[in-house]
């Protein structure tokens, strides 16, 4: 459909005798949050590393805007239009957060960080990291050092990061791990907003979140999607209540 982003095709992934992505197929629509749930070990990680690049599949197609980029380098899925935020931070520590979205936007262009420091000196580059930091709500902390922003202000960097990029997508891992109640509703809050930029695949434990955000979810268990739907159709399906104990807390 002309309407779907991202599309992953009968992916799979073994470790050995471990299938941790069995024959996946979900589609990632235009303007939509779709979450990826499931318990510890489900393989959502491993999923997400598939689509990202990071992991070959043993099987199985990724296509973005109906170009197969199932072969693409991490780095050429980034350029042809994947914007990543992960668990494990790529911030540089050292760097201010201005800096560290300069970076991004060199990537963008193609340009070398050999010569970041005549690049430091761009106006407009410069000033397009500012409206970048901005529109994330960290315009005042764009001289701070990633390493001293708080949790939540670096997942915001990274986003940012994400952001200027100019992608087709993003893939997001747990966004709100390590955040408090307030940072996770700006947060969410953020995030509506973000997938009129562009979709969102987004992996989160935070169910309250998850709930809020998505469109659709996806439930992932032992490596296979057991239901897709919206967050009523998930909340009802009996297969995904029994994955989840039953219990009305859990979901």
């Amino acid at each position: 459909m002309a309407d779907n982003v991202l599309a992953l095709r009968g992916l799979s992934r073994a470790f050995g005798a471990l299938k941790a992505t069995d024959d996946v197929s979900l589609t990632l629509r235009r303007g939509e949050i779709h979450a990826l749930i499931g318990p510890n070990g489900a393989g959502k990680s491993t999923l997400m590393a598939l689509v990202s690049g990071k992991l070959a599949p043993d099987a199985g197609q990724i296509w973005l805007e109906g170009r197969d980029i199932t072969g693409l380098s991490v780095a050429a899925r980034a350029r042809a239009g994947l914007g990543r935020s992960f668990q494990v931070s790529s911030l540089i520590p050292e760097y201010s957060a201005l800096r560290n979205v300069m970076l991004a936007l060199q990537a963008r262009m193609g340009h070398s960080y050999r010569f970041l420091r005549p690049v430091m000196r761009d106006q407009a580059l410069i000033s397009g990291a500012r409206a970048i930091l901005a529109r994330v709500g960290l315009g005042p902390r764009a001289s701070v050092e990633a390493a001293v922003l708080s949790h939540g202000e670096r997942r915001l960097l990274e986003i940012a990061m994400a952001l200027a990029l100019s992608p087709k997508c993003f893939l997001l891992d747990e966004p709100m791990a390590g955040l408090g109640a307030e940072g996770t509703k700006q947060l969410v809050t953020f995030l509506h907003g973000l997938k009129q930029d562009a979709p969102i695949l987004l992996i989160e434990h935070d169910m309250d979140a998850v709930f809020q955000l998505a469109d659709r979810i996806s439930v992932l268990v032992y490596g296979r999607i057991i239901a897709t739907g919206s967050a009523a159709e998930i909340r009802a399906n009996p297969q995904v209540r029994a994955v989840y104990l039953g219990t009305e807390d859990s979901l």
